[in-house]
């Protein structure tokens, strides 16, 4: 088995695991430290393929992402901050695996062209042409429908989002400029008489 392969399937392993804690670890801030191996991995798999441009978006869109995906969950949650604070160290060592297995990933992709990993198994492409061009240019034609599916899909799941979310309307008291411009000084002030007192 050549460098290539152990390559490949080192990512594919972690890529499986990572995926698979993300939906099996109770603690939330777990799953989010597994998704952003997930989506790093991922990205290494793109690399592997000679498709920078989706690598480079994955780890820039989806990982930056991901803090946004934290904070969501610690909203929706209701998690104590404090607590989370305090059990600081107790994420430690989780934390510096991940670190560990993205540093080991960048360095095998990274130092794949010393093992000859990215040799012409993959198609060539010509030397003026984009990955970026090719991909939209495949997704204005070939996979339109499918691009168009995945945006419904989207736009499905931000509603469903914000109905799950939404709490129903706040009962806070607001004013009326239009029921202030009609408001007459008679409907506003009453004048009452009252006898006069007088002291003995």
């Amino acid at each position: 088995m050549d460098f290539k392969t152990t390559v490949f399937f080192f990512l594919s392993a972690i890529l499986i695991f990572a995926g698979l804690r993300v939906i099996t670890a109770r603690n939330p801030v777990h799953a989010v430290l597994h998704l952003i191996l997930a989506f790093f991995t991922a990205a290494g798999l793109w690399l592997l393929l000679q498709a920078e441009f989706l690598a480079m978006v994955l780890v820039m869109v989806y990982i930056g992402a991901v803090m946004v995906l934290f904070l969501f969950v610690v909203m929706m949650l209701d998690i104590n901050l404090d607590q989370l604070r305090q059990g600081f160290w107790k994420y430690l060592p989780l934390g510096a695996v991940i670190g560990f297995l993205i540093a080991i990933e960048m360095g095998m992709v990274l130092g794949s062209r010393y093992f000859q990993v990215l040799d012409s198994e993959v198609p060539g492409v010509a030397a003026n042409a984009s990955n970026t061009r090719e991909l939209g240019a495949l997704l204005s034609t070939d996979y339109v429908y499918p691009f168009e599916l995945a945006a419904v899909v989207l736009l499905v799941a931000i509603v469903a989002a914000v109905a799950l979310t939404f709490r129903g309307p706040k009962k806070t008291r607001y004013t009326d400029p239009a029921a202030q411009i009609r408001v007459k000084a008679a409907d506003r002030v009453r004048v009452v008489k009252m006898p006069v007192e007088t002291q003995d």
